[in-house]
């Protein structure tokens, strides 16, 4: 049977595509690979690490004295960024067998360059690093972040992601679901109509707004100030969520995060929320953002979420000033692919 694993599957590895002077990050490069340095030593620290990187030589360096390389492996490549969560392949398990699926990734519909990202999952593969059936999905745009599985055949998402007419223009809201039924063999698809973070390049990814921590349940972003811009589109999305019934029929248990105070860079409200989270073996790192009691407020709401697993809390102040977070950067792959 096939299924598109939930994030909570056991994992063989997780990969990060590094920052380097050719990136957006050239300006602030210090800063943002401190970060990445941190990202890497928690997950190198409890499974495989994949770096894809033109110069791997120069991130070895930088790892030197902070984490052991011997559970990072390096593959060089050209990159026109460093937003694996949305180049990465996206993972189908057959009976435990990897189908490595290559989507078009357009720079999120047109809006920066992408023709050296969209190409690294075909050359990982081409080159041994990720091992799996090759699925070539290139008739279709659709980036990682915009999914969310439960696992057993729902599929989360956000209509002004998917609708975006830079992405799959041709085809309407009902010829998308039916694509994606076939494609992930689903049962159903949960279209999230209301929900937005400012600043936020994606068309609101639903890794920024709401996340299957189980079959049953679901962690989002609650915003409690009616003064906010968010609070009405949120409280929205909230209606939303409680109307929703997984495939058997059943409310799911919602577990609110809270909505990190504005951060702003030059005038411009940055896309901070504590939903981009990374679930790996073992613990959920999420984003803090220098907000020691809406920080702490989100990892009390996690370890409800996620009962067992180890909390960690990395500062990504550095990630959001490029209008992502943590999970962006990220993506995992199940067994058997790293």
């Amino acid at each position: 049977m096939k299924i598109l694993p939930a994030e909570w599957y056991p994992q063989s590895g997780v990969q990060l595509t590094w920052p380097h002077q050719g990136t957006d990050w050239c300006n602030m490069l210090e800063e943002v690979e401190a970060c990445f340095v941190r990202i890497a030593t928690e997950i190198s620290n409890r499974e495989k690490l994949l770096i894809v990187s033109p110069c791997p030589e120069e991130v070895k360096e930088k790892l030197a004295g902070k984490t052991s390389l011997k559970n990072i492996e390096f593959f060089t490549c050209d990159s026109n960024d460093t937003w694996a969560r949305d180049h990465g392949a996206i993972t189908m398990l057959d009976e435990n067998n990897p189908i490595l699926m290559d989507f078009v990734f357009n720079g999120w519909g047109l809006k920066f360059p992408s023709d050296q990202d969209n190409q690294i999952t075909c050359k990982a593969i081409q080159a041994g690093i990720l091992k799996g059936a090759y699925k070539n999905c290139l008739d279709f745009v659709l980036e990682g972040g915009a999914l969310e599985s439960d696992g057993e055949g729902t599929l989360l998402t956000t209509s002004e992601c998917l609708l975006s007419p830079n992405r799959n223009a041709s085809m309407n809201r009902e010829e998308i679901e039916t694509y994606l039924k076939k494609t992930f063999h689903l049962k159903q698809v949960l279209w999230l109509d209301h929900g937005y973070l400012a600043g936020d390049d994606t068309d609101s990814h639903i890794d920024t707004l709401a996340r299957f921590c189980s079959p049953t349940s679901i962690v989002y972003v609650k915003c409690n100030d009616p003064a906010d811009e968010h609070y009405e589109a949120l409280e929205k999305m909230e209606k939303q969520l409680k109307e929703f019934r997984t495939s058997q029929g059943k409310p799911y248990q919602l577990f609110p995060l809270p909505l990190p105070e504005a951060v702003f860079e030059e005038g411009e409200r940055l896309p901070a929320t504590y939903a981009n989270f990374l679930i790996i073996n073992g613990a959920v790192l999420y984003p803090t953002y220098n907000q020691p009691e809406n920080d702490a407020k989100a990892a009390t709401v996690l370890s409800e979420a996620f009962p067992g697993y180890q909390i960690v809390g990395i500062d990504c102040r550095a990630l959001i000033k490029q209008h992502g977070s943590l999970h962006c950067v990220t993506m995992q792959y199940p067994e058997g692919v790293l």
